[in-house]
């Protein structure tokens, strides 16, 4: 805390002045008088927000004053400012909060501001605020003091409020086409959904282990079991894995599940979402991101997973087993952990296709030893149907025709536990109640997984998943040392 506006606030109180009051009547916001200055000239407003500037020339006082919305200036005067205000103005500094009221003027330069008849003390800032914070060199510490990111640069507000507008374009999309919204369970007995490393916890009442959801699939397939034929949810989902551009340990997912539906029907609902999307915010299915111009006009590429891995490596990965994969994998040079027929293949997709794939592509038809919870791809049992969906070289969704055949899904859990037998901890344990459910019998069914945090990323130009999770993981703040 900086002594001397703690000093300030003394002063402020010696005034009668309250530095922290109850609330304020905020009847305007910066933006709408800005946007629309003939509407508002000579009126009475009444503003709120933070001090981000503060000058003063000859008898004129100028204030820079950021709200929700926007920035307007704020004059002061001693012959149209009241007494208490000009005594609350010579103790204000920039971060401080605080009210105005008065009337809309244009100044001499041109600016529109608030003539300030009285100043109303809203919140002291006891802290002075940095003059850069966007050029850190230490990047880490915009993420871990967002609220410092958010004060000083308007762009990363406006990245948030897209992101909110893209949620809720989609949730309206799908509520338009007969999705019910739901919630699942966050800590569970037993994870499942996807290949994925847990977090582990353990509840005291139960005395269990339990576990952060890595997906919410398998609960939203045991609701369609039960007759709800659409839903969707936004899930927070938790995976304990690496922090990068791409990857962060809690992410939001949009997963949703369609009976009597399969994996054709939504390459064409994701074409019309993510085409509708982007015409939407951009005004046009085209829009530049981190300097290369994406084409959303549908219909969006099909790539063949198995055939374009062949072409470009001759490596026919249908035909892999883990005994081959491991000759693969140290012939092609594959910097993975786990040397399995999955991992290979996807590190060789990763190798020589991901990387090439800028526009919209659904890269289709995966072996079926991929693919735990997918049906075989018709005529062919050695591939699913399953699609995933890249974009600049991104894995944005992944979808199937859903698995129904209960012994057949038994099967391939007890694959998944043979590879967790041999090391592979991503490999997800077989669930007793969810072979339960479906033995019920469950409906034709397709189901997708969206990663929410990429797609804002897409559509908001930023490179990293850390622009646009307001609070992402970071690494722990080195505590300094006191001098002995």
């Amino acid at each position: 805390m900086d002594e001397f506006r703690l000093e300030k606030v003394k002063k402020l109180k010696a005034l009668g002045i309250n530095p922290y009051p109850y609330s304020y009547v905020q009847k305007e916001h910066a933006a709408e008088i800005v946007s629309d200055f003939k509407s508002f000239e000579g009126k009475s407003v009444s503003v709120a927000g933070r001090i981000i500037r503060a000058r003063e020339l000859g008898k004129l006082y100028f204030l820079d004053l950021i709200d929700g919305s926007g920035k307007i200036q704020i004059l002061a005067r001693a012959d149209v400012t009241s007494k208490e205000s000009m005594d609350i103005l010579g103790l204000l500094d920039a971060g401080d909060i605080i009210g105005v009221s008065g009337k809309v003027i244009r100044t001499k330069r041109g600016e529109t501001s608030v003539e300030a008849e009285k100043i109303t003390m809203l919140a002291k800032s006891l802290m002075t605020l940095p003059e850069k914070f966007h050029g850190l060199s230490d990047i880490e510490l915009r993420y871990r003091k967002r609220y410092l990111d958010l004060v000083m640069n308007p762009e990363v507000r406006e990245v948030f409020r897209k992101r909110a507008r893209i949620i809720e374009f989609i949730r309206q999309f799908l509520i338009g086409r007969g999705y019910l919204e739901v919630e699942t369970p966050i800590l569970q007995q037993n994870y499942g959904g996807a290949t994925a490393k847990p977090f582990v916890t353990h509840h005291n009442f139960l005395d269990t282990d339990m576990y952060l959801r890595i997906a919410d699939e398998l609960y939203l397939k045991r609701l369609i079991i039960g007759g709800l034929e659409k839903v969707f949810e936004f899930s927070k989902d938790f995976r304990n894995e690496s922090v990068d551009a791409n990857h962060n340990p809690e992410f939001t997912m949009l997963e949703f599940y369609e009976a009597y539906a399969d994996y054709d029907a939504f390459m064409e609902l994701i074409e019309k979402l993510l085409s509708s999307l982007v015409k939407e915010l951009h005004g046009s299915y085209e829009f530049e991101y981190q300097g290369t111009t994406l084409g959303f006009t549908p219909p969006f590429k099909r790539i063949k997973l198995v055939d374009a891995i062949k072409e470009a490596s001759n490596i026919d990965i249908s035909l892999l087993t883990d005994a081959k994969a491991k000759e693969i994998a140290a012939k092609e040079k594959l910097d993975i952990p786990i040397k399995n027929a999955y991992h290979v293949a996807d590190a060789l997709f990763s190798k020589y296709i991901e990387p090439n794939i800028s526009n919209p592509a659904f890269v289709i038809d995966y072996p079926s030893y991929m693919c735990p919870l997918t049906k075989d791809k018709r005529g062919n049992e050695k591939l699913s149907e399953r699609f995933e969906l890249f974009i600049a070289g991104r894995e944005l969704a992944n979808s199937y025709s859903e698995l129904t055949d209960p012994v057949e899904q038994r099967t391939k859990f007890e694959e998944q536990d043979n590879e967790r037998k041999k090391g592979d901890q991503e490999a997800p344990p077989s669930d007793e109640d969810f072979l339960e459910a479906i033995s019920y019998g469950m409906p034709p069914t397709a189901g997708i997984g969206i990663g929410i945090d990429r797609l804002v990323a897409l559509l908001t130009n930023s490179a990293s998943l850390k622009e646009v999770i307001l609070f992402p993981s970071v690494k722990p703040e080195q505590k300094k040392q006191k001098k002995e």
